[in-house]
């Protein structure tokens, strides 16, 4: 994995003006664990890593795309682990959103809309924590779905009404209807 996608995290969480006290204190707890942390990147690093994802949007704009995660067993949006072709962090938000939604033609924030940070046994096997780096991301208009083996099913949901309760959801789609503002 390159240095360019971990610079690519730090001059995210340095650059994105959180909206609220709490992402804010979030965001520099996140940029000292990458800091202090040259594999933060990787899959492997299991005090826990960075990941990407998306809030894909319709081209409306008042929809989301969400994929029911096969092993959360929850309605989420898109994303997951860094890989070694991305070469920065949108960069790989923007291929996991393409990976799991099948559509083509994504366009994806600048800057970040959201930070997450989540424990849970993911591939390695043991407890990790997941550092989500959050992006929004809008579908072209004519876009079609089609479901990876990595979902066990995708679906549109209007922003105001996303399944839940997820704090998480409803602070990207919060960020989603503030972007279209």
């Amino acid at each position: 994995m390159s240095d360019t996608l971990h610079a690519s995290v730090v001059a995210a969480l340095r650059d994105w003006p959180a909206p609220d006290p709490d992402q804010d204190t979030l965001r520099h707890a996140v940029a000292a664990f990458v800091a202090a942390r040259p594999d933060a990147c990787r899959r492997a690093c299991e005090p826990g890593h960075i990941t990407a994802s998306a809030l894909v949007l319709d081209h409306t704009r008042t929809k989301a795309l969400l994929t029911l995660h096969p092993r959360l067993g929850r309605w989420v949006q898109l994303g997951g682990h860094c890989e070694d072709v991305d070469t920065d962090i949108r960069a790989a938000a923007l291929r996991e959103a393409t990976e799991e939604s099948g559509i083509t033609g994504l366009e994806i924030a600048e800057l970040p809309a959201a930070l997450h940070v989540h424990a849970l046994t993911c591939s390695l096997g043991v407890p990790t924590r997941h550092l989500d780096v959050q992006y929004l991301a809008v579908a072209p208009e004519h876009a079609e779905i089609h479901c990876s083996d990595e979902s066990l099913d995708l679906q549109w949901w209007p922003l105001d009404a996303l399944p839940g309760p997820d704090p998480g959801l409803e602070r990207l789609a919060r960020a989603a209807q503030t972007s279209v503002e």
